[in-house]
């Protein structure tokens, strides 16, 4: 790109890297060296430094896609799960930035796996089919990006609450219809020294959580429970994280109070053990900060927001009085630990909303408008 923008062969070129801690997925695109470069050649070869206002840097960057997702369940005749077809539709960030990473699907054609993880996930359902596709839409808008939890952010979302829908629909309790369907046989059983034990370290995380938030117990009025349990990103290394929250849903406001908090990790051996609480905490509250107040929309091909004046991620008076962080002791090979527990706080906290007053939430983010609105259709 820089030797384009310059005209100059790509030899004349030298990139330093950087090491860059909490820059995350940003830090790929290396963009931002054109007009640096650019500059430099119009002084007339001078070094430049550039910096960006935040409201300059909202404007250049690469945002998660939206995505649209459709996912469909079969049943026997005695309710028993026989068939799932999740269907996930974004921008690809692979295939705009790098396409040569696209490995190819069963079906012979690349895809972007960072557009679909989370989806091919361990509940045992019979017949699977995942089915993952570009959004052209998307890529000619604006050049998707990579946002913490990566694309098992929207897929764990979308699973997680629709494993609780399908629950409801059979009459089940959604933890043990979740148990019921983590059972560790053939490819389910998991394998390698960071998968091995497969579904049921899942289903260990989701029974820590619900026992650690008294899953069941009686609740105050307009107030429930809620979980929600992923894998990380790809099964090959996977972390399973579980989440159990308590919410309050005020019916007049629509505002949604996260009274407590509680994640529950399987990530093999934890090496650092205050390193990895804070991860957690750090992940857990970015996924309540993505669930219920931060969003932005394209208006005329710019992000409507440009600031945190009017993008409104989660402030420290809106944490939940109680978070809790607990691992599973494990002798299994570590695996990772800086975005798995993202995850399953949005899909737990839906869940949530519906067991309090019986509205399915489908749209993140989950603002007081979006309650208010469905508590009028009820």
């Amino acid at each position: 790109m820089l030797a384009t923008a310059l005209g100059v062969k790509e030899e004349q070129v030298t990139i330093r890297a950087y090491m860059l801690g909490g820059g995350f997925g940003r830090r790929l695109n290396d963009d931002y060296t054109i007009p640096a470069a650019l500059a430099s050649k119009a002084l007339g070869g001078k070094p430049v430094k550039m910096v960006m206002s935040r409201s300059q840097d909202m404007q250049f960057d690469s945002p998660r896609s939206a995505s649209v997702q459709q996912l469909k369940m079969a049943f026997d005749a005695d309710k028993r799960v026989i068939a799932t077809e999740p269907h996930a539709t974004a921008g690809w960030p692979t295939q705009v930035m790098v396409p040569v990473f696209m490995p190819k699907g069963i079906n012979g054609q690349p895809f972007d796996p960072f557009a679909i993880a989370g989806a091919d996930h361990w509940y045992t359902v019979g017949a699977q089919r995942v089915r993952a596709v570009s959004n052209d839409l998307a890529n000619a808008s604006f050049r998707p990006g990579w946002l913490r939890s990566v694309s098992a952010g929207w897929t764990g979302w979308a699973v997680e609450s629709f494993m609780d829908e399908a629950a409801h629909q059979v009459g089940k309790d959604p933890l043990v219809f979740r148990l019921d369907l983590l059972t560790a046989e053939g490819r389910n059983a998991g394998s390698g020294p960071i998968a091995i034990g497969g579904a049921s370290r899942q289903a260990a995380v989701l029974k820590k959580a619900a026992a650690m938030i008294g899953w069941g117990t009686q609740q105050p009025t307009d107030t429930e429970l809620g979980i929600a349990s992923i894998f990380g990103q790809e099964r090959e290394m996977p972390t399973w994280v579980a989440c159990a929250v308590q919410v309050h849903v005020d019916k007049v406001t629509g505002l949604v109070d996260v009274q407590k908090l509680y994640i529950v990790v399987d990530a093999g051996i934890i090496v650092d053990p205050d390193g990895a609480e804070a991860q957690c905490q750090g992940a857990a509250l970015w996924g309540l900060s993505m669930a219920l107040f931060e969003g932005s929309e394209l208006v005329k091909g710019k992000f409507k927001d440009s600031n945190f004046d009017t993008y409104t991620p989660l402030r420290m008076l809106q944490t939940p009085p109680e978070i809790k962080i607990e691992f599973i002791s494990s002798k299994a090979a570590p695996s990772g630990l800086g975005e798995p527990a993202v995850t399953p706080v949005t899909p737990a906290i839906a869940n949530a909303i519906y067991n309090a007053v019986g509205v399915r939430l489908r749209k993140l983010h989950m603002t007081p408008d979006d309650v208010k609105a469905a508590l009028s259709k009820v």
